[in-house]
């Protein structure tokens, strides 16, 4: 069933409460990683570092723009705010973007020039191994928190914050290599470090498109079936729907027979809404009557 307005304020505090302790948590890990890769002139580790950044930018774009989109609608925006949460998505590949092309620019020229292997003591893997961990906790408890308050910012934040996990467990590895004399595993690491952040923005950019566009939401088919499944409609069309964020809409014309009287004709409109908001999962929906 869709939320109601006040169900979708105390899911909205709830959201914000996670993204709050996420900050914190991801803040502490782009800290550790920075000192270790500043410390030891590791490109891998501080691509790594890069890559942290964004989840933390992550959930301070977040919490802004979740408290702008929980607003209620206004003569500016009669259909709410809730699309300022996907333009603020935008934000972060345009920083990604920045970041690959960086740190791709170093790769290339660590590979081209200096051939000086990186290296880390063991603090600083202990270090490493630490955010690791830290990773892997913040992923879990983000994806189950998102699931519980159907939050698809928190669950894609949480397959994004799982690519950490992943591209440290990939440094460490290279960090070990290094220590072996492979020059070459470091700046390596930071190529394929970009392209893992190239991927996760083209994600991004390809989620957040529609819903920008106005990409139609359900099959209009599907709308139509099930309007003219509710008795005393002739036939349904003029259908439209759309995302928005966490809303979605849906319009559509019903045809019912030119002898039906006002009463009559509203309590079919109002069955035809109730089953699409229920069926569908929209949470507002236009229904225009016809007659036929």
């Amino acid at each position: 069933m869709p939320l109601s307005r006040p169900e979708l304020r105390d899911r909205t505090a709830l959201v914000r409460r996670v993204l709050v302790g996420l900050l914190v948590a991801n803040l502490a890990v782009v800290g550790a990683k920075l000192v270790v890769g500043f410390v030891s002139g590791s490109l891998a580790v501080l691509g790594d570092a890069l890559h942290s950044t964004v989840d933390a930018l992550n959930n301070v774009v977040a919490l802004i723009v979740i408290r702008v989109a929980s607003k209620e609608p206004d003569e500016e925006h009669p259909y709410g705010h809730g699309k300022f949460e996907t333009l603020g998505t935008l934000a972060i590949v345009g920083f990604l973007s920045i970041t690959c092309f960086e740190l791709a620019r170093g790769a290339v020229h660590r590979l081209a020039g200096d051939r000086v292997a990186p290296m880390l003591s063991d603090l600083q893997l202990t270090v490493l191994a630490a955010t690791l961990g830290i990773n892997v906790a913040v992923a879990w408890y983000e994806n189950r928190r998102g699931r519980e308050l159907a939050s698809d910012l928190l669950v894609a934040d949480a397959a994004h914050t799982r690519t950490d996990v992943f591209i440290t467990v990939g440094v460490l590895i290279g960090m070990l290599l290094g220590r072996q004399g492979w020059w070459w595993a470091d700046p390596v690491l930071a190529l394929v470090i970009a392209l893992l952040i190239v991927r996760v923005a083209y994600r991004i950019f390809l989620h957040a498109v529609p819903v920008l566009v106005d990409e139609r939401a359900i099959p209009t088919s599907t709308i139509q079936g099930m309007a003219e499944s509710v008795g005393g409609v002739k036939s349904a069309y003029g259908i439209r729907s759309r995302d928005a964020a966490q809303v979605r809409y849906a319009e559509v014309i019903i045809a019912v027979d030119r002898n039906a009287n006002v009463a009559a004709a509203h309590a079919i409109a109002d069955e035809v809404e109730e089953r699409l908001k229920r069926d569908l999962h929209l949470h507002e929906v236009t229904v225009h009557v016809e007659p036929c």
